[in-house]
C-alpha cells in the first residue's frame, strides 16, 4: 500500500518547474511580521494551460519542539484558459503564487506543497530562525 509521504516529489526548483519556491528571510526578530511568497514556475515557467496546470499550493509552519505543523494557508488556482468555447480559448490564466504575512515567537520550518494535475504533488521547505 502506498504512503502519502512517498507521493511527494522534490527537486531543485531552479531545474524543475513543479517545485514550490519559498521566498522568505532566513532570520527575523521575535514578534516581527514575516512576509512569505510561495510560487511555482519561478525559474522555469509552468504552462498553466487547461491541460497542464497547478491546481493549488498549501503552506505549513512547524515550530521547533512542536509535534504538529500549523496550516498557514491554501490557495486554489482555477483559471487555466478554459471557457465555453473550449480549452485554452479564454484570456484568463492563473499565475501560481501566493503571498502572506505571519508572526512567530519560535524558529522552525516552512513547508510548501503544490499539486500539478498531470505530475502530482511537489514539496519544498525552508528553515526560519527567530532571534
Amino acid at each position: 500500500m502506498a504512503d502519502l509521504k512517498d507521493l511527494l516529489q522534490s527537486a531543485d526548483w531552479k531545474t524543475e518547474k513543479h517545485v514550490p519556491v519559498i521566498e522568505a528571510p532566513d532570520k527575523i526578530k521575535k514578534g516581527e511580521a514575516l512576509k512569505v511568497i510561495v510560487s511555482v514556475g519561478k525559474e522555469i515557467a509552468h504552462p498553466n494551460t487547461t491541460e497542464h496546470h497547478i491546481s493549488w499550493i498549501e503552506v505549513y509552519f512547524l515550530a521547533e519542539a512542536e509535534k504538529f505543523p500549523y496550516q498557514i494557508g491554501r490557495s486554489e488556482f482555477n483559471a487555466h484558459g478554459d471557457s465555453a468555447q473550449g480549452p485554452n480559448t479564454s484570456t484568463i490564466y492563473t499565475h501560481s503564487e501566493l503571498t502572506f504575512n505571519i508572526k512567530t515567537e519560535k524558529s522552525g520550518t516552512l513547508f510548501a506543497v503544490s499539486y500539478c494535475n498531470i505530475h502530482g504533488l511537489w514539496k519544498n521547505s525552508r528553515e526560519l530562525k527567530v532571534e
